[in-house]
């Protein structure tokens, strides 16, 4: 029965039987011996080897007697159950070996395809939440810029009123001072009333010029009493308008108050939610690392499954060569058995 290759294990055991009937080892017999397979240039090579590992010389076939003859082929035939028995046993426990690995590999594979899956959820979820981070990340910058111009317009309000107080306390000064002056003024014409009548009773008709003179002056300064008046009456109006714009003032002021602590409790909440958020990131990119190493160690395990698988079916092979025995080297064992 040809073969497809011949190997250094084979040409010896062609070699060993040929020398065991007495026949020289040559190539030719040896090829025979193999079934008529082989390269003669690859058994030449073989042949010189063993020469070189075993020099034994060369039997003839009158030393080989009946008896070995018969022994010889009693332990080809026992070799060649046993082998076959080794043979059909090995095949079992390779098959037996194989389904078990064939299973593990499947399981392995079904394992690598549920963490490749979880592995996509998980980098879809990481995506999401760091959209959500982003859009949460850009709200809380509006709201900081917000929050700045509401800043700065409560700052210009403030100079604004420190303005208006500065203008009532201008304005106050002012009424002070013209009621300084008018009081002052009151005094004097007063005292001046009362020179004159000291001076009443000796000089009549100089104080009758001076009435009339004091009259002209009485009026002018009632005049200029009117118009004090008259610029009295307006500051005040002025101060009560400003009262009322520094009340006016102090509402917005609260109200702008408001605006702004309501403003630093939603900045305190987008702080809370993005720290939680990075921490969900966090926490996520150590499962996704995780789920790779998973990966990767499920990857080996199938690559030394499949190793596993090939070295066994090298094996297989290798029994099938040793064990097989072509039909040539039996009827060649037979023919030698005949007288």
């Amino acid at each position: 029965m040809a073969r497809g290759g011949i190997n250094k294990v084979i040409v010896q055991k062609a070699r060993e039987a040929l020398l065991a009937r007495g026949e020289n080892p040559s190539i030719d017999a040896v090829r025979v011996e193999l079934g008529n397979t082989g390269s003669k240039t690859t058994i030449h090579r073989y042949l010189k080897e063993l020469e070189v590992q075993d020099p034994r010389p060369q039997a003839s076939g009158e030393r080989l007697s009946d008896e070995l003859s018969q022994l010889v082929a009693g332990l080809l035939g026992r070799l060649k159950e046993e082998g076959t028995e080794a043979t059909k046993q090995a095949q079992l426990a390779f098959d037996e070996q194989r389904a078990q690995l064939e299973s593990a590999l499947e399981t392995h594979q079904a394992n690598l395809v549920s963490l490749q899956r979880q592995y996509d959820i998980q980098t879809v979820t990481i995506e999401a939440q760091a959209s959500e981070l982003q859009t949460t990340h850009t709200s809380l910058q509006a709201e900081l810029t917000r929050n700045a111009r509401l800043s700065q317009n409560c700052a210009d309000l403030q100079v604004r009123v420190q303005e208006k107080d500065e203008q009532i306390r201008s304005l106050e000064e002012k009424h002070l001072h013209a009621r300084d002056a008018l009081e002052h003024y009151r005094n004097a014409i007063k005292e001046q009333r009362e020179q004159e009548q000291r001076r009443h009773e000796g000089q009549l008709q100089q104080v009758q010029v001076e009435l009339r003179q004091l009259q002209q002056l009485q009026i002018i300064k009632q005049d200029e009493l009117t118009r004090l008046n008259r610029d009295n009456e307006r500051l005040l109006s002025e101060a009560r308008q400003s009262a009322k714009a520094v009340t006016t003032r102090d509402d917005v002021i609260e109200r702008l108050n408001g605006e702004l602590n309501g403003m630093k409790t939603a900045v305190a909440k987008a702080d809370g939610a993005k720290e939680m958020l990075q921490e969900q990131v966090v926490a996520l990119r150590d499962e996704a690392k995780r789920l790779n190493s998973a990966i990767v160690q499920a990857g080996t395990q199938a690559n030394e499954t499949n190793r596993q698988l090939h070295a066994l079916r090298d094996e297989l092979e290798a029994l099938k060569v040793i064990t097989d025995v072509p039909e040539e080297d039996s009827t060649a064992i037979d023919a030698a058995r005949k007288p």
